[in-house]
Protein backbone atom coordinates (compact mmCIF):
# COMPACT_ATOMS: atom_id res chain seq x y z
CA UNK A 1 0.00 0.00 0.00
CA UNK A 2 2.81 2.42 0.88
CA UNK A 3 4.53 1.65 -2.42
CA UNK A 4 1.31 2.28 -4.32
CA UNK A 5 0.84 5.58 -2.51
CA UNK A 6 4.39 6.63 -3.38
CA UNK A 7 3.78 5.71 -7.03
CA UNK A 8 0.58 7.74 -7.09
CA UNK A 9 2.44 10.64 -5.55
CA UNK A 10 5.18 10.42 -8.15
CA UNK A 11 2.59 10.26 -10.92
CA UNK A 12 0.84 13.37 -9.60
CA UNK A 13 4.17 15.17 -9.39
CA UNK A 14 4.97 14.25 -12.98
CA UNK A 15 1.52 15.48 -14.09
CA UNK A 16 2.12 18.82 -12.38
CA UNK A 17 5.58 19.04 -13.97
CA UNK A 18 4.15 18.48 -17.43
CA UNK A 19 1.24 20.88 -16.93
CA UNK A 20 3.58 23.66 -15.81
CA UNK A 21 5.76 23.43 -18.95
CA UNK A 22 5.91 26.46 -21.22
CA UNK A 23 3.25 26.24 -23.94
CA UNK A 24 3.37 27.26 -27.59
CA UNK A 25 0.18 27.80 -29.58
CA UNK A 26 0.71 26.82 -33.21
CA UNK A 27 -0.87 24.97 -36.14
CA UNK A 28 -0.31 21.33 -37.04
CA UNK A 29 -1.64 19.70 -40.19
CA UNK A 30 -3.72 16.53 -39.86
CA UNK A 31 -5.40 14.31 -42.43
CA UNK A 32 -9.14 14.84 -42.56
CA UNK A 33 -11.52 12.07 -41.48
CA UNK A 34 -13.29 10.29 -44.30
CA UNK A 35 -12.78 7.79 -47.10
CA UNK A 36 -10.30 8.78 -49.84
CA UNK A 37 -7.02 7.58 -51.38
CA UNK A 38 -4.05 8.48 -49.21
CA UNK A 39 -0.61 8.40 -50.82
CA UNK A 40 2.66 10.27 -50.36
CA UNK A 41 4.73 10.96 -53.45
CA UNK A 42 8.37 12.00 -52.94
CA UNK A 43 10.92 13.20 -55.43
CA UNK A 44 14.15 15.12 -55.07
CA UNK A 45 13.46 18.25 -53.05
CA UNK A 46 9.68 17.92 -52.85
CA UNK A 47 6.91 15.78 -51.34
CA UNK A 48 3.12 15.81 -51.82
CA UNK A 49 0.15 13.95 -50.34
CA UNK A 50 -3.14 12.94 -51.90
CA UNK A 51 -6.35 13.27 -49.93
CA UNK A 52 -7.37 16.29 -47.88
CA UNK A 53 -5.66 17.78 -44.85
CA UNK A 54 -6.54 20.59 -42.46
CA UNK A 55 -4.56 22.77 -40.08
CA UNK A 56 -5.65 22.72 -36.43
CA UNK A 57 -4.63 24.93 -33.54
CA UNK A 58 -2.58 22.85 -31.14
CA UNK A 59 -0.75 23.42 -27.86
CA UNK A 60 2.85 22.18 -27.99
CA UNK A 61 4.70 22.08 -24.66
CA UNK A 62 8.40 22.80 -24.30
CA UNK A 63 10.14 19.67 -23.03
CA UNK A 64 13.65 21.08 -22.92
CA UNK A 65 13.60 22.46 -19.31
CA UNK A 66 12.49 19.00 -18.07
CA UNK A 67 14.35 16.99 -20.69
CA UNK A 68 15.38 14.18 -18.32
CA UNK A 69 11.74 13.50 -17.49
CA UNK A 70 10.98 11.81 -20.81
CA UNK A 71 11.41 8.06 -21.27
CA UNK A 72 11.42 6.13 -24.53
CA UNK A 73 9.17 3.34 -23.25
CA UNK A 74 6.75 5.74 -21.53
CA UNK A 75 6.39 8.71 -23.86
CA UNK A 76 7.68 7.09 -27.05
CA UNK A 77 10.61 9.51 -27.24
CA UNK A 78 13.62 10.74 -25.29
CA UNK A 79 16.55 13.12 -25.74
CA UNK A 80 20.20 12.49 -24.94
CA UNK A 81 23.48 14.37 -25.11
CA UNK A 82 25.64 12.67 -27.72
CA UNK A 83 28.37 14.61 -29.55
CA UNK A 84 29.27 13.39 -33.01
CA UNK A 85 32.56 13.05 -34.84
CA UNK A 86 30.94 14.16 -38.11
CA UNK A 87 32.32 17.50 -39.28
CA UNK A 88 30.02 18.13 -42.23
CA UNK A 89 26.55 16.58 -42.49
CA UNK A 90 26.41 17.63 -46.14
CA UNK A 91 29.36 15.31 -46.87
CA UNK A 92 27.55 12.13 -47.90
CA UNK A 93 30.66 9.94 -47.74
CA UNK A 94 31.44 11.09 -44.19
CA UNK A 95 27.87 10.52 -43.00
CA UNK A 96 27.76 7.05 -44.58
CA UNK A 97 31.13 6.09 -43.12
CA UNK A 98 30.96 7.67 -39.64
CA UNK A 99 27.48 8.66 -38.60
CA UNK A 100 25.50 5.49 -39.17
CA UNK A 101 27.96 3.51 -37.03
CA UNK A 102 27.73 6.16 -34.29
CA UNK A 103 23.94 5.94 -34.34
CA UNK A 104 23.91 2.16 -34.14
CA UNK A 105 26.20 2.16 -31.11
CA UNK A 106 24.29 4.92 -29.32
CA UNK A 107 20.95 3.21 -29.83
CA UNK A 108 22.42 0.02 -28.39
CA UNK A 109 23.48 2.01 -25.33
CA UNK A 110 20.11 3.75 -24.96
CA UNK A 111 17.90 0.69 -25.44
CA UNK A 112 19.95 -2.35 -24.39
CA UNK A 113 19.22 -4.06 -27.71
CA UNK A 114 21.48 -6.89 -28.87
CA UNK A 115 21.84 -5.64 -32.44
CA UNK A 116 21.08 -2.40 -34.29
CA UNK A 117 21.08 -1.86 -38.05
CA UNK A 118 20.94 1.62 -39.59
CA UNK A 119 18.68 1.78 -42.64
CA UNK A 120 19.55 5.07 -44.28
CA UNK A 121 19.43 8.76 -43.49
CA UNK A 122 17.98 12.02 -44.77
CA UNK A 123 18.84 15.68 -44.28
CA UNK A 124 15.82 17.97 -43.97
CA UNK A 125 15.83 21.73 -44.13
CA UNK A 126 13.36 24.60 -43.98
CA UNK A 127 15.46 26.45 -46.59
CA UNK A 128 14.00 27.07 -50.04
CA UNK A 129 14.40 23.90 -52.14
CA UNK A 130 12.54 25.19 -55.18
CA UNK A 131 15.54 24.92 -57.49
CA UNK A 132 16.35 21.43 -56.28
CA UNK A 133 12.74 20.32 -56.79
CA UNK A 134 12.87 21.55 -60.40
CA UNK A 135 15.95 19.50 -61.25
CA UNK A 136 15.40 16.45 -63.43
CA UNK A 137 16.23 13.14 -61.74
CA UNK A 138 16.43 9.54 -62.83
CA UNK A 139 15.95 6.60 -60.48
CA UNK A 140 15.64 8.88 -57.45
CA UNK A 141 16.55 7.11 -54.21
CA UNK A 142 14.80 8.45 -51.11
CA UNK A 143 17.83 8.25 -48.83
CA UNK A 144 20.98 10.24 -48.29
CA UNK A 145 19.60 13.43 -49.83
CA UNK A 146 18.01 16.73 -48.82
CA UNK A 147 14.24 17.11 -48.43
CA UNK A 148 11.84 19.61 -46.84
CA UNK A 149 10.45 18.92 -43.36
CA UNK A 150 7.46 16.59 -43.29
CA UNK A 151 4.47 18.81 -42.63
CA UNK A 152 1.71 16.59 -41.22
CA UNK A 153 1.15 14.37 -38.18
CA UNK A 154 2.46 10.93 -39.05
CA UNK A 155 4.48 7.86 -38.12
CA UNK A 156 6.73 6.78 -40.97
CA UNK A 157 5.67 3.12 -40.89
CA UNK A 158 2.36 1.40 -40.32
CA UNK A 159 2.34 -1.93 -38.48
CA UNK A 160 2.47 -4.16 -41.57
CA UNK A 161 5.37 -2.19 -43.06
CA UNK A 162 7.27 -2.28 -39.76
CA UNK A 163 6.91 -6.05 -39.48
CA UNK A 164 8.12 -6.60 -43.05
CA UNK A 165 11.06 -4.22 -42.56
CA UNK A 166 12.18 -5.94 -39.36
CA UNK A 167 12.00 -9.42 -40.89
CA UNK A 168 13.86 -8.38 -44.05
CA UNK A 169 16.54 -6.46 -42.14
CA UNK A 170 17.28 -9.30 -39.74
CA UNK A 171 17.48 -11.97 -42.44
CA UNK A 172 19.73 -9.81 -44.62
CA UNK A 173 22.16 -8.79 -41.87
CA UNK A 174 22.11 -11.85 -39.58
CA UNK A 175 21.29 -14.85 -41.80
CA UNK A 176 22.75 -17.25 -39.23
CA UNK A 177 21.29 -15.48 -36.20
CA UNK A 178 19.01 -17.18 -33.68
CA UNK A 179 16.07 -14.89 -34.50
CA UNK A 180 14.56 -12.07 -32.47
CA UNK A 181 11.89 -11.81 -29.81
CA UNK A 182 11.44 -8.05 -30.08
CA UNK A 183 12.21 -5.37 -32.64
CA UNK A 184 12.18 -1.59 -32.39
CA UNK A 185 12.25 0.78 -35.37
CA UNK A 186 13.21 4.34 -34.52
CA UNK A 187 14.28 7.68 -35.88
CA UNK A 188 17.48 9.19 -34.49
CA UNK A 189 17.10 12.94 -35.09
CA UNK A 190 19.63 15.74 -34.71
CA UNK A 191 19.65 19.41 -35.69
CA UNK A 192 22.93 20.86 -36.90
CA UNK A 193 21.92 24.47 -37.59
CA UNK A 194 22.29 26.94 -34.70
CA UNK A 195 19.43 27.29 -32.23
CA UNK A 196 16.72 28.37 -32.19
CA UNK A 197 15.37 26.72 -35.35
CA UNK A 198 12.32 28.07 -37.17
CA UNK A 199 10.62 24.74 -37.89
CA UNK A 200 11.41 22.27 -35.09
CA UNK A 201 9.96 18.82 -34.56
CA UNK A 202 6.78 18.21 -32.55
CA UNK A 203 6.37 14.83 -30.86
CA UNK A 204 3.12 13.31 -29.67
CA UNK A 205 3.15 11.40 -26.40
CA UNK A 206 2.52 7.93 -27.81
CA UNK A 207 0.03 7.11 -25.08
CA UNK A 208 -2.28 9.80 -26.48
CA UNK A 209 -1.91 8.77 -30.13
CA UNK A 210 -4.98 6.54 -30.38
CA UNK A 211 -7.64 9.20 -29.87
CA UNK A 212 -8.51 10.03 -33.49
CA UNK A 213 -9.00 8.43 -36.87
CA UNK A 214 -5.92 7.18 -38.68
CA UNK A 215 -5.09 5.95 -42.16
CA UNK A 216 -2.27 4.28 -44.03
CA UNK A 217 -0.35 6.51 -46.45
CA UNK A 218 1.42 4.55 -49.20
CA UNK A 219 4.87 5.81 -50.20
CA UNK A 220 5.68 6.30 -53.89
CA UNK A 221 9.26 7.34 -54.73
CA UNK A 222 9.24 8.96 -58.17
CA UNK A 223 11.30 11.08 -60.53
CA UNK A 224 8.28 13.20 -61.50
CA UNK A 225 4.94 13.65 -59.74
CA UNK A 226 1.91 12.15 -61.49
CA UNK A 227 -0.82 14.61 -62.41
CA UNK A 228 -4.60 14.54 -62.35
CA UNK A 229 -6.31 11.18 -62.00
CA UNK A 230 -2.95 9.38 -62.16
CA UNK A 231 -2.28 10.47 -58.57
CA UNK A 232 -4.98 8.18 -57.25
CA UNK A 233 -5.38 5.57 -60.01
CA UNK A 234 -5.36 1.95 -58.76
CA UNK A 235 -1.91 0.38 -58.38
CA UNK A 236 -1.56 -3.40 -58.30
CA UNK A 237 0.02 -4.64 -55.08
CA UNK A 238 -0.30 -1.33 -53.26
CA UNK A 239 -1.37 -3.09 -50.08
CA UNK A 240 2.08 -4.69 -49.79
CA UNK A 241 4.01 -1.46 -50.39
CA UNK A 242 5.71 0.67 -47.74
CA UNK A 243 3.18 2.88 -45.96
CA UNK A 244 3.07 5.35 -43.09
CA UNK A 245 0.34 5.98 -40.54
CA UNK A 246 -1.29 9.42 -40.71
CA UNK A 247 -3.57 10.90 -38.09
CA UNK A 248 -6.69 13.02 -37.84
CA UNK A 249 -6.82 15.72 -35.21
CA UNK A 250 -7.89 14.94 -31.67
CA UNK A 251 -7.75 17.37 -28.73
CA UNK A 252 -6.65 14.43 -26.58
CA UNK A 253 -3.27 14.23 -28.31
CA UNK A 254 -0.48 15.67 -26.14
CA UNK A 255 2.29 17.40 -28.10
CA UNK A 256 5.86 18.28 -27.05
CA UNK A 257 9.03 19.72 -28.53
CA UNK A 258 12.59 20.39 -27.41
CA UNK A 259 13.37 24.08 -27.96
CA UNK A 260 16.84 25.30 -28.81
CA UNK A 261 18.30 21.91 -29.64
CA UNK A 262 22.03 22.00 -30.25
CA UNK A 263 24.28 19.88 -32.43
CA UNK A 264 25.09 17.68 -29.42
CA UNK A 265 21.45 16.79 -28.72
CA UNK A 266 20.15 13.53 -30.15
CA UNK A 267 16.43 12.81 -30.18
CA UNK A 268 15.29 9.18 -30.35
CA UNK A 269 11.64 8.37 -31.03
CA UNK A 270 9.67 5.27 -31.94
CA UNK A 271 8.19 4.35 -35.29
CA UNK A 272 7.17 0.89 -34.09
CA UNK A 273 7.97 -1.29 -31.09
CA UNK A 274 6.80 -4.88 -31.42
CA UNK A 275 6.48 -5.04 -27.62
CA UNK A 276 3.13 -3.34 -27.09
CA UNK A 277 3.45 -3.55 -23.32
CA UNK A 278 5.48 -0.36 -23.77
CA UNK A 279 4.42 2.83 -25.54
CA UNK A 280 5.10 1.63 -29.06
CA UNK A 281 4.84 4.59 -31.42
CA UNK A 282 5.31 8.35 -31.58
CA UNK A 283 3.46 10.53 -34.11
CA UNK A 284 5.47 13.60 -35.08
CA UNK A 285 5.61 16.52 -37.49
CA UNK A 286 7.44 19.74 -38.25
CA UNK A 287 5.75 22.93 -37.05
CA UNK A 288 6.38 26.66 -37.05
CA UNK A 289 7.56 27.85 -33.63
CA UNK A 290 6.31 31.41 -33.02
CA UNK A 291 8.44 31.75 -29.86
CA UNK A 292 11.50 32.97 -31.75
CA UNK A 293 10.70 35.45 -34.55
CA UNK A 294 14.36 35.66 -35.61
CA UNK A 295 14.96 31.91 -35.59
CA UNK A 296 17.49 30.23 -37.85
CA UNK A 297 16.72 27.95 -40.78
CA UNK A 298 16.39 24.39 -39.58
CA UNK A 299 18.83 21.82 -40.82
CA UNK A 300 18.48 18.34 -39.36
CA UNK A 301 19.51 14.78 -40.07
CA UNK A 302 17.51 11.66 -39.29
CA UNK A 303 18.64 8.05 -39.33
CA UNK A 304 16.13 5.20 -39.43
CA UNK A 305 17.24 1.98 -37.74
CA UNK A 306 16.00 -1.37 -36.50
CA UNK A 307 17.04 -2.71 -33.09
CA UNK A 308 16.67 -6.38 -32.20
CA UNK A 309 16.51 -8.35 -28.96
CA UNK A 310 17.47 -11.99 -29.66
Amino acid sequence: MATAARNLGASAEFDRMEESARQVETSIRFVDPGDFVTRRYVRAGAEINTGTYSDHRVTVRDAMPIRDHFELDVHGFRIATQPTAVKDFHDKDEVDRVYEREVEEHIRQLTGADKVVARGWMVRTSADLTNRAQEKTENYQHSGGIQPPAGEAHVDLNTATAQRMAEFTYKKNFPDGPGYKRFLITSYWRTFSPPPQDVPLALCDGRSSFAGEEKSNTLFVVDEFPVGDALTAPVEGEGAMMAASIFSHSPAMRWWYFSNMTRDDALLFKFHDSDHSHTWRCPHTAFHDPSFPDANIRESIEVRSVAFWE
